[in-house]
């Protein structure tokens, strides 16, 4: 506690000093408090993210390319950025394409060297369930491999 001392003579004087003492104290006693307590608040599930690399993708003929962007009747999914499809339409076409890929391959030495795989373009704006739904028709159609396409941040250099 601080202890004022007044001169004889000043006792009419308004006294304008503040005792921060006891606002520093408090304070600490929180700081303490919120020390303790968020660890404890705070519930987290420990998790081993993978480690992602981006490197440049190589274009097979053989690869299924898609784009999926938010058009104004809901999500618009084009094949090989020309045709627009619906999911239906999308999900007969790939496993038709999927079906030409693997019959070509059996036709050259009669068996099955490599699946095609298919490749996603998303618009930034999209919603996740148009992506969502251009997977879940690939999935159903056949495909196992599905990648997603994305441009790399400015000045990133690939390395292997």
């Amino acid at each position: 506690m601080a202890i004022s001392v007044k001169e004889s003579g000043d006792d009419d004087s308004v006294m304008s000093d503040i005792n921060v003492t006891p606002l520093v104290d408090v304070m600490l006693v929180l700081l303490i408090i919120f020390i303790i307590t968020v660890p404890v608040v705070i519930q987290t599930v420990k998790l081993e993210l993978p480690k992602v690399t981006n490197l440049p993708t190589t274009t097979k003929p053989e690869n299924l390319n898609l784009s999926t962007t938010n058009g104004a009747n809901g999500c618009e999914m084009y094949i090989a950025t020309a045709k627009q499809a619906n999911t239906q339409e999308l999900r007969e076409r790939a496993a038709k394409f999927l079906l030409d890929e693997v019959n070509k391959q059996k036709a050259r030495d009669g068996r099955v060297h490599d699946l095609p795989e298919a490749h996603i373009r998303v618009d930034a704006n999209a919603p996740f369930r148009c992506a969502g739904g251009v997977v879940f028709a690939l999935q159903t159609a056949g495909f196992q491999k599905i990648g997603f396409i994305s441009e790399p941040p400015a000045g990133f250099v690939p390395t292997r």
